[in-house]
């Protein structure tokens, strides 16, 4: 529309006169100004409706954003919650047991395989899993870490003694197996 304006103007520079100011000032605007206008406010006005709806849609995401930090942190501080609950027990009977004004060897000695019991229940659940290799097992260094190697009469890198043992949560290595592996014949 507007290379038709120019076009008309460098035909006739000396007319520039507009359509608009040839009317007379109490005539009505031709037909097609009084459609451009109508266009123009429809259009703004649908301007006016995506911007309130970009705007609710940002606070939307804002507030999944913000809701999605605090599940996260809550997640990571009350991660353990689960294995806490399982352990009060453990410490009940501990406690229990150091109260016992004249125990018994053989009571401590029950109380303290009802404990173990206790704490290995607890373990299950949350699948903390034992990691204890036999001796004449081969030496997994992703599972166990040799400490020292030992002279022995078995295959060169298999276990000879376990030190002390390894724990897993479900697939991860919390602590490898301390073991001795032997030197080899």
């Amino acid at each position: 529309m507007q290379n038709a304006e120019q076009q008309t103007e460098q035909m006739n520079p000396s007319d520039t006169s507009s359509p608009e100011q040839d009317a007379p000032a109490g005539a009505e605007q031709p037909a097609g100004a009084a459609a451009l206008a109508q266009q123009l406010a429809e259009a703004q006005a649908k301007i006016a409706e995506m911007q309130d709806a970009f705007l609710r849609a940002k606070a939307d995401a804002e507030n999944i954003r913000r809701r999605a930090q605090d599940d996260i942190s809550k997640a990571h501080k009350f991660a353990i919650e689960g294995f806490a609950e399982l352990l009060v027990p453990v410490r009940d009977s501990l406690e229990t047991a150091l109260a016992i004004e004249t125990p018994s060897v053989a009571a401590l000695k029950e109380g303290v395989e009802m404990t173990l019991k206790q704490l290995a229940s607890a373990f299950e659940k949350n699948k903390l899993t034992e990691v204890s290799p036999q001796p004449g097992d081969k030496l997994d260094p992703s599972r166990h870490q040799a400490v020292s190697m030992v002279p022995a009469e078995q295959e060169a890198n298999t276990i000879v003694t376990v030190l002390q043992k390894g724990y897993m949560i479900s697939d991860r290595l919390l602590r490898p197996a301390l073991v001795t592996v032997s030197q080899g014949k």
